[in-house]
């Protein structure tokens, strides 16, 4: 068995030649880390807007000012709305009375067939990418757990102009900071297609996504991001 083994090896050292080949080159990794386009510039939140509005997501955009009154206005008629456990409270300010607000918490988690009877849940975000028309949560206490955002029917999500970098590669510098917090990449509403390639939506998470892009783009400082 050990001569026929001999035998085989001989004919592929043979078939391939004594000399090793030479080592492939080395794949280039120069890749680009940055883009031209900086966080929160106008190009950028342009593009971000343009790829939502092409995944189907509603966009609306307002100053620091109307936040709370944007916000009012899109969850009207939601009935119930689930917040994370540090929400900032204007945004909530001026809700109609009828509306119920549930806040999930560490201590008080809601059930997931208490999560699918809301109407809406409303969240912050950690960071948006303009390229991809993609937004990220991380899990900060602003955006709750993943289940919160996968489950209810419509997410409303504010987004900060300054939390808009241009490139996946910006947004995973960012999310370096925190390595351990769970990710939700969210690029528009849930979606996905049968078999004759009919788009069905709210099959895996909401139905509909409503993002509200908030201040100046451009501006220095971000006061959406406190718990970065």
């Amino acid at each position: 068995m050990s001569d026929a083994r001999e035998a085989v090896l001989a004919r592929i050292r043979d078939a391939l030649g004594r000399t090793p080949a030479a080592p492939p080159p080395p794949v280039p990794r120069g890749y680009r880390s940055r883009s031209d386009l900086a966080p929160g510039s106008v190009e950028a939140v342009d593009g971000l807007v343009d790829r939502l509005e092409d995944y189907r997501a509603r966009v609306h955009r307002c100053t620091e000012a109307d936040l709370a009154p944007t916000l009012v206005a899109l969850l009207a008629d939601a009935g119930s709305v689930v917040v994370p456990p540090a929400l900032p409270a204007p945004w909530l300010a001026g809700l109609p009375g009828g509306a119920t607000v549930r806040t999930d918490s560490p201590d008080a988690p809601l059930t997931n067939t208490e999560l699918d009877g809301a109407g809406a849940v409303l969240t912050g975000a950690r960071v948006a990418i303009a390229e991809t028309g993609t937004i990220v949560l991380d899990g900060a206490p602003d955006q709750g757990r993943r289940v919160l955002t996968l489950v209810p029917d419509r997410h409303v999500c504010v987004v900060a102009a300054q939390q808009v970098v241009a490139t996946v590669p910006e947004a995973i510098a960012i999310l370096g900071a925190h390595p351990a917090r769970p990710l939700t990449w969210i690029s528009g509403p849930s979606a996905t297609s049968d078999i004759e390639l009919q788009r069905v939506e709210g099959v895996h998470g909401p139905r509909t996504l409503d993002v509200v892009i908030v201040g100046r783009e451009g501006a220095v400082d971000d006061p959406l991001n406190e718990f970065a």
